[in-house]
């Protein structure tokens, strides 16, 4: 029997800057986004959405998210959706005209910096992720023509993260059109990666911002998140031995010792800490696989695990995990145990929320917060975003016009408050 222990392995990704191909163009003046959208017999509606049902600025938004959505960006595949913004960013809009930086994360994957003038190191940096878990669902547009902001959109990618980057984009350009005394300088960051770990936004380190302020956006049904969860992501590989399966005995099956391990680690839920705050932490097999054939005794069998961490450390949880798994390997000492911490995790986050006319709750998912380094004394950390987490990486991920509408005005009310305080502690 042996029982491995892989540590998480400390990447450093060096800053750089990377080109993004300009072939994709924004729609003509024209366009009529309604032309394509899709109503749920799936047929073209064609008027659903005239200027009498929308106005201009919604029409706009509805388009640019959607141009958001149709790229798809799964992680590890964000070259498309990072063109399509990049390109976007790159032409005026309503005047105002955008400074875009690409810093390389990967093979054809890149961040974006977008900031106007000499204010780079702006005094709110807002910003959120451009990929989406797998699988990539097209977009749709269900119209409610009673209420015509009732209309539902769906899609991958709709609600975590593509509606917070559009109406974050509208919100700060929005500002930054009608500057005046009480606006604050603005910049905005959209990163690959999130889903997976957050190569992106540890990679946006390197870009030395310092911010007194920062907003990142995900979906928190229009709330401020007063906190999340901590998180601890695992894979647990087991070896055993192949055979036939009419002679199980001169094998050992790495499903079944697999299925023990699984069993044992799920137990853990309920001897784990819990907090006031977060409650209990959870523990989700997320992935399992193993075998080749029915009358083959498996010699390789794996799963994937994501531990929500609502009161400890990673580290007491990988002592937890490891203790388990000794356990399990002295039941089965012909059989090889390998647990793969793919990072380091982190412990539960809180989050400042100290702003007038928001209402304000916990959210059981992780965040890029604290993948992003506090590089200023007293720098404050916000989350919000428009549509349910209920809903994100679901077949079912949609939100309405309306939320998505809303959004762009709670991100200015949200962006004009802190950057109150943020323009008095930059002096």
């Amino acid at each position: 029997m042996r029982l491995l222990w892989i540590p998480a392995l400390a990447i450093c990704l060096d800053a750089g800057a990377i080109s993004a191909p300009n072939y994709l163009r924004n729609q003509p003046p024209d366009y009529d986004p309604s032309e394509a959208f899709v109503a749920d017999d799936q047929s073209p509606l064609k008027h659903a959405t005239s200027h009498s049902a929308f106005s201009t600025q919604t029409r706009e938004l509805l388009a640019f998210h959607r141009l958001l959505v149709e790229a798809e960006s799964v992680t590890g595949n964000e070259f498309a959706v990072g063109t399509a913004l990049a390109t976007y960013l790159s032409s005026p809009h309503h005047g105002v005209k955008y400074s875009l930086e690409t810093q390389r994360v990967g093979e054809k994957r890149f961040n974006i910096l977008a900031h106007t003038g000499e204010e780079r190191d702006a005094d709110v940096l807002v910003t959120s992720h451009i990929d989406t878990v797998p699988p990539f669902i097209p977009y749709s547009f269900h119209h409610n023509r009673t209420d015509p902001l009732s209309s539902l959109i769906a899609g991958r990618g709709t609600v975590d993260a593509k509606a917070s980057v559009a109406a974050q984009v509208f919100a700060v350009t929005n500002l930054l059109r009608q500057v005046s005394s009480s606006t604050p300088s603005l910049s905005l960051l959209f990163v690959v990666g999130e889903e997976t770990g957050g190569d992106g936004m540890r990679a946006a380190n390197a870009l030395s911002l310092h911010p007194s302020a920062i907003i990142f956006g995900e979906p928190t049904s229009g709330l401020l998140a007063s906190g999340h969860k901590g998180r601890l992501a695992f894979t647990l590989h087991v070896t055993g031995k192949a055979a036939h399966s009419g002679y199980p005995w001169l094998g050992v099956s790495a499903n079944d010792v697999l299925l023990e391990a699984v069993a044992v680690i799920k137990q853990l839920e309920s001897v784990l800490p819990r907090s006031e705050k977060f409650g209990n932490t959870t523990i989700n097999v997320g992935r399992m696989a193993g075998g080749v054939a029915a009358n083959v005794v498996a010699e390789r069998a794996s799963a994937l695990f994501a531990v929500r961490i609502a009161e400890g450390t990673p580290q007491e949880l990988r002592s937890a995990v490891l203790e388990a798994m000794e356990a399990v390997a002295e039941t089965y000492p012909a059989a090889e145990i390998e647990v793969d911490f793919s990072s380091r995790g982190y412990g539960p986050i809180d989050i400042d929320h100290d702003v007038e006319g928001f209402e304000s709750g916990v959210v059981n998912y992780g965040t890029d917060i604290p993948n992003l380094e506090k590089t200023s004394e007293g720098q404050k950390r916000y989350l919000y975003g428009p549509g349910s987490i209920l809903v994100a990486h679901g077949r079912d991920e949609g939100l309405t016009v309306r939320e998505l509408v809303g959004a762009v005005d709670s991100y200015e009310r949200l962006i004009l408050e802190v950057g109150k305080t943020a323009r008095k502690e930059r002096g």
